[in-house]
């Protein structure tokens, strides 16, 4: 896909350097690895170390919770059912997934969750696979009865129950009313954990087995999984969520004990991978490479253009939009791109130093990866901060800016 084969320049290298390390230096930010290529020629930052206040260094192998940057690692085991004939775009999704036959929706976002309307039509593999099936986080209705009772029914990770096992997740999933018709409207998070429920059920494997066999293995992504083995769980660091109002560090999850230290009882599509970034480059330049890897096809260059292109409507465009652009003071300016592909943001507008066509996400933990078929680049970034501050998305903000100013041409 990508056409670009000159590299970077030596004095742009330094400056992507120096401004990573002025992140390191201020504390903020206790340490990093950054990943990034251009055609053939890849580089490498690692600095800092494991904890806030010292102790061992970061290494390039150090292991990190991808968090929101599962979400385009987590398309491709549906993109393979698809390329089978197993999955088709316009499949209602009840014949796998039962619990969402006969879905009835809200007349109001903000009305009683019994107040609803049935749905003009079932549920489709194509609704999901874009973000688009009726349910999911939405920052702009927080503290409505419906988002209310996706919180209290743990139907989102870590808030504020955990997740239950994938079949009691559905039948809580399914006691909900949907709060847009299917189809209408974009919303973020629920629809990639519903996911790989589908791939699941589908395949008859667990999420992560059938992942593990049809993406991950293939790319020789060896460390990433929905958990760290124990004999491994030193090469992941805490993940602090800093106070926002102090900056005092909290661990928000510990590595030894934590909640990537075992095998979860839901394998979470929409945040619960942890990853390198060797492994995550591996699988953005198979994008990049139209679906191939080392002469060995992963995905069909059909289903890759499909993940990898703006995939929304002008309405449901919209109604992104309007949700990046209204929570800007939120999420300290991440999600302005425009588009959404499957599973991913597409860059629709030049809105910043990136052109239309990168694709990839960034995740609250502290992860940004995203791949570039104008410029044949990829970058993955990973730190241990995650976003109750705004200093891990500046140094997300950082990176691309720097970056794009450091090419040979």
């Amino acid at each position: 896909m990508g056409q670009g084969t000159i590299g970077f320049a030596k004095s742009g290298l330094q400056r992507v350097h120096d401004v990573l390390a002025r992140h390191v230096d201020t504390g903020k930010v206790p340490g990093l690895v950054a990943l990034f290529s251009r055609g053939e020629e890849t580089h490498v930052e690692v600095l800092g170390t494991m904890r806030h206040d010292g102790g061992a260094p970061i290494c390039r192998d150090t292991i990190f919770r991808m968090a929101s940057t599962s979400k385009p690692v987590t398309v491709a085991a549906a993109m393979v059912l698809l390329d089978e004939c197993r999955l088709r775009l316009d499949d209602p999704v009840q014949e796998w997934l039962p619990e969402l036959a006969d879905r009835q929706v809200l007349k109001r976002i903000d009305g009683p969750i019994d107040d609803t309307v049935p749905a003009r039509r079932p549920i489709t593999v194509r609704d999901v696979l874009t973000s688009t099936f009726g349910l999911g986080m939405d920052m702009t209705s927080i503290g409505t009865p419906i988002m209310d009772a996706v919180f209290e029914k743990g139907i989102t990770p870590n808030l504020p129950v955990p997740m239950p096992e994938p079949d009691e997740w559905m039948r809580r999933l399914g006691e909900l009313p949907l709060m847009h018709q299917p189809g209408e409207r974009w919303q973020y998070q629920i629809a990639s954990d519903l996911l790989g429920v589908l791939v699941a059920r589908v395949t008859g494997h667990s999420f992560g087995e059938f992942l593990r066999e049809r993406i991950l293995d293939p790319l020789g992504m060896k460390d990433t999984g929905f958990y760290v083995p124990a004999d491994q769980i030193h090469r992941l660091p805490p993940l602090y969520a800093p106070d926002p109002q102090t900056g005092t560090f909290h661990v928000w999850d510990e590595a030894a004990g934590g909640r990537h230290s075992a095998p979860p009882a839901f394998e979470g599509g929409g945040g619960g991978l942890n990853s390198t970034v060797d492994d995550y480059h591996a699988y953005f330049r198979m994008l990049l490479n139209g679906g191939m890897h080392r002469g060995e096809r992963i995905l069909s260059r059909a289903a890759v253009e499909l993940m990898t292109t703006n995939r929304l409507t002008p309405n449901q465009q919209s109604a992104r939009q309007e949700m990046a652009v209204n929570n800007v003071h939120i999420s300290f300016g991440q999600g302005q791109h425009g588009g959404w592909g499957l599973g991913m943001a597409v860059r629709t507008y030049r809105g910043d130093y990136a052109p239309i066509g990168q694709f990839g996400w960034d995740g609250g933990s502290g992860a940004s990866s995203y791949a570039d078929p104008v410029n044949n680049v990829t970058g993955i970034l990973v730190t241990q901060v995650g976003a109750s501050v705004p200093d891990p998305v500046r140094l997300m903000h950082d990176f691309w800016t720097t970056l794009y100013q450091a090419f040979e041409d």
